[in-house]
């Protein structure tokens, strides 16, 4: 059993109310500074998990009574022998090299490229939020301004039923030379169906029915339901949904290469990040940040802390969060259990959420993403009258401030009661984006079998299906 990594401490924490936890701390951090220097090549690409401000709540031997349970999920997860086995399928999408489908990809992205103003895609769940979240993270929630043809607006549809948000995107649409792909297994979820009726008629209308078929992709099942069928009749080029993977375990799929690769992002880039990831977190001890992110979470669940705050000081990452929401949530919250997970955007939501996070129910715990500054930095500039009391700023940069509020608010929370974990990910690049999402599949894996449950079905997602389709009268539903 190893001690390394059980705290990431380059500098004192925020809070120094550890007590008689301080000299842990420091000969631990010694620690692992002399193992990152003898493991270089084990630990170059890892995300680093800062767990020391979670001492308040929790005892380094609580943490270390759980090696034998986190083990046991990892090896349970990987050998394929716990529930929902039968979709394990992402565990291995990862390759260095491109394989024959991702050159059609790439292919197929060339095209909308060249062809397109806009491209549309069509899908819910994780149907689009993988590649929304590692598109809006990359080239941030503004990309679409100035886009077009060579390089096409990505627009998101099928993932509800506002006519609003419908009446918008046919306005954005009118007098643009647009593509579409259509995500989905069955072809038959109400949503990215009706969506896909309506796209489809534009483009009929507008390029007619040859035309038209040149412009639509459909990412589905290998041999079975309604999209399925229909592209085969219709002749449209399809990309494969592997029937071992799940809809939120499918961003390194074509379910999410596809729109990335038309978004201008290197998607091989970002597949070596995820070969890195799957060889890099295969560790069996406390090293290994994925073991001490899904034991520590679970050990703050039995502690009280029913809600997990997901957050970053990017804008661009909410739709990050978003996916990560889907991810844990639907895998975790079954059989009257589960963390509830939220998002937040900070400093933003410090002034709407702050308030709550300090003084409110004690029954949460926060996880903060944080990437290196960009290459380019701004400086913050002088005003001689300094009306606003800026000038103690002045030479410093943004980044700088930045650090300094988040270095202030882990300490305000953590004094509040709230435990912080810190994800410290490095360079945002596109290959580090690849090795955060399987990073973070394989802490959702480990995570949902210590709590014992199946990380892989959603059960409960079909009830208000039923509901619906009675409501709308859909045949096969009257007696529901």
């Amino acid at each position: 059993m190893s001690l390394l990594y059980i705290f990431r401490r380059k500098k004192p924490a925020p809070n120094e109310n550890y007590g008689k936890k301080s000299f842990t701390c420091v000969w631990l951090w010694f620690a692992v500074e002399y193992s990152r220097t003898l493991r270089k090549d084990v630990f170059h690409y890892m995300i680093k998990v800062d767990i020391s401000n979670v001492w308040g709540q929790l005892t380094l031997g609580d943490l270390l009574a759980m090696e034998k349970e986190v083990a046991d999920a990892h090896t349970t997860l990987v050998d394929g022998t716990g529930e929902g086995n039968d979709f394990l399928g992402w565990l291995n999408l990862p390759v260095r090299e491109p394989t024959e489908e991702i050159k059609r990809i790439q292919s197929a992205a060339k095209k909308i490229r060249e062809n397109s103003d806009v491209f549309v895609v069509i899908g819910i769940g994780g149907s689009y939020l993988g590649p929304r979240a590692a598109i809006e993270l990359l080239q941030g929630p503004n990309h679409n301004i100035g886009k077009g043809k060579g390089n096409p607006q990505i627009f998101f549809a099928g993932n509800g039923l506002s006519t609003r948000h419908w009446n918008e995107l046919q306005g954005l649409l009118e007098d643009k030379d647009f593509s579409i792909a259509i995500i989905s297994k069955s072809g038959t979820t109400t949503e990215p169906a009706i969506a896909t009726r309506a796209l489809r008629w534009m483009l009929e209308r507008k390029y007619g029915t040859a035309g038209a078929k040149e412009r639509i992709f459909a990412i589905t099942d290998p041999c079975k339901g309604a999209l399925r069928q229909m592209a085969t009749e219709e002749g449209w080029e399809t990309f494969v949904i592997p029937q071992n993977v799940g809809g939120r375990y499918s961003v390194l799929t074509p379910v999410g290469l596809l729109p990335l690769a038309v978004a201008g992002i290197d998607i091989m880039e970002m597949m070596n990040g995820a070969v890195d990831a799957k060889e890099t977190y295969n560790l069996r001890s406390f090293e290994n940040p994925v073991w001490q992110y899904a034991a520590v979470r679970n050990l703050l669940y039995r502690n009280g802390k029913a809600m997990e705050i997901f957050e970053s000081y990017e804008p661009g990452f909410k739709m990050f969060g978003g996916w990560w929401q889907q991810l844990f949530g639907e895998s975790e919250g079954k059989d009257g259990k589960g963390l509830f997970p939220v998002t937040a955007e900070f400093t933003a939501d410090l002034h709407s959420l702050g308030q709550m996070i300090q003084q409110g129910q004690r029954n949460i715990f926060e996880t903060m993403v944080r990437f290196d500054p960009p290459a380019a930095l701004y400086t913050i500039g002088s005003d001689w009258k300094n009306l606003d009391g800026l000038n103690y700023l002045e030479g410093k940069t943004l980044d700088f401030v930045d650090e300094k509020a988040y270095l202030g608010t882990v300490a305000a929370h953590v004094d509040g009661g709230v435990p912080v974990i810190t994800m410290d990910c490095g360079e945002l690049n596109d290959r580090k984006v690849g090795e955060l999402f399987y990073f973070l599949e394989l802490c959702c894996g480990v995570s949902a079998y210590i709590l014992d449950v199946n990380p892989f079905n959603q059960p409960g997602v079909e009830f208000y299906k039923r509901n619906m389709f009675k409501l709308l009268g859909k045949p096969g539903y009257e007696n529901q």
